[in-house]
């Protein structure tokens, strides 16, 4: 289920890797200063995804965790019906399940990615609300990918991301579409949900 997801997710996880020293930043250059730092552990240390992977995976876990707001984004894949049909306990198992199954899953698939090139659109800007846009484009040998990060700015000053459309593509909905699925399938089951999230996580990696 998620692994045909991974060509968009491991694109993601190049252009969003936030450091939490410079979520402070404007969101251009919150974006643009920790992208060029995950494009220079790709092409440094890309090596370690063949002799140590879990060190590799760590690395990019390390940066890529902080900077998304897992707990609403959870939220918004389960879809309010089913996030507050949830118990407490369901709602944080499938936040742990969720993360963990992105943060492995990119950092499988990002070793492909080592001949990025970023650039940051700043004459571009969209707003609503609290929620702030800001588009990048990452160059590979054959392909050009344009991407909208939406951030969500929170009282303390910082920034998060919590969706992002690649190539036209919004991850957050796609997410969504696949949870409605699973709660069809499994009659909303909550708990049967999750479980076949994780196997499927699990039978891709």
């Amino acid at each position: 289920m998620l692994s045909s997801k991974r060509p968009f997710l491991s694109i993601l996880l190049i252009l969003v890797s936030i450091n939490v020293s410079t979520n402070s930043l404007n969101p251009h250059k919150y974006i643009e200063v920790n992208a060029q730092k995950m494009v220079l552990i790709l092409r440094n240390e890309n090596h370690l995804f063949k002799t140590e992977p879990e060190v590799f995976k760590n690395k990019i876990k390390v940066i890529f965790e902080p900077m998304i707001d897992f707990n609403r984004v959870s939220a918004s894949v389960m879809g309010k019906s089913s996030y507050l049909n949830a118990s407490s306990e369901q709602r944080e198992l499938f936040i742990s399940v969720f993360k963990e199954s992105l943060l492995d899953t990119y950092a499988e698939t990002l070793a492909q990615w080592n001949d990025a090139i970023i650039e940051t659109d700043h004459g571009y800007s969209g707003t609503g609300g609290k929620i702030i846009s800001v588009r990048q484009y990452l160059k590979t040998s054959n392909e050009k990918y344009p991407i909208i990060y939406k951030l969500r700015k929170y009282k303390d000053g910082s920034h998060k991301i919590v969706n992002i459309i690649i190539n036209g593509i919004n991850l957050g909905q796609t997410f969504h579409n696949q949870f409605q699925s699973l709660a069809l399938e499994f009659d909303n089951d909550i708990d049967l949900i999750i479980l076949k999230w994780q196997s499927d996580f699990f039978a891709d990696g």
